[in-house]
């Protein structure tokens, strides 16, 4: 059986929890090792280079983000029209909007990386740079820029592998990557000196590896789909077909953005340049915990694309059933622990400052507080784009990451001063998942309709005798 009929019939006929589970030990790989590129960077900067050097590249974290962002559009977005189609057995269809994506990849991330040197600076005084900072967090990112093209296509088309099929592959990819990442990191900061610019080149050098790593598997025999370069020619048709789905995770990750820049404002304002760095260690906790999540819906988004085209709704219910709970159960556990231990988590990152410790350990357990609301909102979003619902995931992430939470994070910390900051995360997403709830417990009922009705279609099928 070749690789594309295999991956279509697993879909189509594997046990729901036992695939779930086959698609997320290597997604879950992936994205911890991924997480790992950031966090390693804060661990190695925060104990070998010092606290400023870490609040500076907690600056630069927002304009990262709007990085991931547009990768996000065209990665994501493909990557859901690949699963439908291959849920419709339309494959030919699947690989034009894959040569369609990574020429998209390409053209965006060049576009970026000239936009992001010609408002670098303004940009990072926005996002609460300030004189003591400035040094770091610039050397740091003009590297980065340098590397956006590696950074876009690699991660986007890993993505691709994941909705094809071959979880085990896109997992390999991040092994490889934050793996060469983990090794060069102390060798460029400690050995050969270079501090902060040692960080990025590590990133740049691991990325680059891994936008080689992808390029082949959809190059060789072993993917589903293949890049052809017939493929490479730009359709209007199938670049819409991308990005009206690529726009929810676009506009989330645009949101996330926007609120770590305010988050950032609002730090300094209220607590000084240790509380920006505080809150670059608190982000990476959360993106630990949340990262996890996301593991559970990369894992079903193949899935439910895969049944939603082929209109299997008993699998997708299931899927999504599945998803909701261990989401749960996730959640509910890093509460736990970074309730519990939020001290030792900040002393992995730095143990020089004590004022560091001291803001961080407070910041972890306030902003943290309604962790566990959280997850249900994610695997929510994540259905409604996998289904093809981009607006309504948009409006279920923009909820939480802006309507609700921005006006809270202006208004509350003119009160309560610091803890404000820390208390509007965990308000909004109070709030959100009330909303969330709503929409979810709609589409369980139609989904419920769906399969009550396609129950009565089969048994009212007569059965023709020999």
């Amino acid at each position: 059986m070749s690789k594309q009929a295999q991956n279509v019939r697993e879909l189509e006929f594997e046990h729901i929890p036992k695939l779930l589970w086959k698609y997320f030990l290597p997604a879950f790989a992936g994205v911890i090792i991924n997480s790992l590129y950031n966090i390693v960077d804060r661990i190695f900067i925060g104990q070998g280079v010092g606290a400023m050097a870490l609040s500076g590249l907690s600056a630069v974290f927002p304009i990262m983000v709007i990085m991931m962002a547009f990768g996000m559009l065209i990665g994501m977005g493909a990557g859901v029209r690949v699963s439908l189609n291959l849920g419709k057995k339309d494959f030919v269809r699947a690989e034009k909007v894959l040569g369609n994506a990574f020429v998209l990849m390409v053209i965006v991330a060049l576009f970026i990386m000239l936009v992001g040197f010609a408002i670098k600076d303004p940009l990072l005084h926005f996002f609460g740079v300030n004189n003591e900072t400035f040094d770091y967090a610039n050397e740091y990112l003009n590297i980065i820029l340098l590397g956006t093209v590696f950074n876009i296509v690699g991660y986007s088309l890993n993505n691709l592998i994941r909705s094809e099929g071959s979880a085990n592959v896109a997992m390999i990819s991040m092994l490889i990557s934050a793996g060469l990442n983990l090794i060069l990191d102390p060798i460029f900061i400690f050995v050969l000196d270079m501090g902060v610019a040692g960080a990025a080149y590590a990133t740049i050098l691991s990325q680059f590896v891994l936008m080689l790593w992808v390029i082949a598997h959809f190059r060789s025999k072993r993917s589903v789909i293949r890049l052809r370069l017939r493929n490479f020619k730009l359709k209007k048709d199938i670049v819409w077909y991308i990005l009206s789905i690529g726009f929810a995770p676009f506009s989330m990750q645009m949101a996330s953005s926007l609120v770590f820049g305010t988050f950032n404002v609002q730090l300094v304002k209220y607590g000084g340049d240790l509380a920006v760095g505080a809150m670059g260690v608190v982000m990476s906790v959360a993106m630990l915990l949340v990262m996890t999540i996301i593991a559970i819906n990369m894992a079903a988004q193949p899935i439910i694309g895969f049944n939603y085209g082929a209109k299997d709704y008993s699998r997708v219910k299931q899927t999504l059933v599945i998803g909701l709970i261990f989401a749960t159960i996730i959640s509910i556990i890093g509460f736990g622990l970074s309730e519990i231990f939020p001290r030792t988590i900040i002393k992995a990152f730095n143990t020089d400052s004590a004022d560091l410790l001291d803001i961080g350990t407070r910041g972890l357990r306030l902003f943290l507080l309604a962790l566990p609301l959280v997850g249900f909102q994610i695997i929510t979003g994540n259905y409604f784009q996998s289904t093809g619902k981009a607006g309504l995931s948009a409006l279920i992430s923009l909820l939480r990451q802006v309507i609700v939470l921005v006006p809270i994070l202006l208004i509350l910390p003119k009160h309560i001063g610091l803890d404000g900051v820390w208390l509007a995360g965990p308000i909004a997403d109070t709030v959100s998942a009330v909303i969330t709830s709503v929409f979810l417990v709609r589409e369980l009922k139609r989904l419920n309709k769906a399969i009550v009705f396609q129950q009565k279609e089969k048994n009212s099928t007569p059965v023709l005798s020999s």
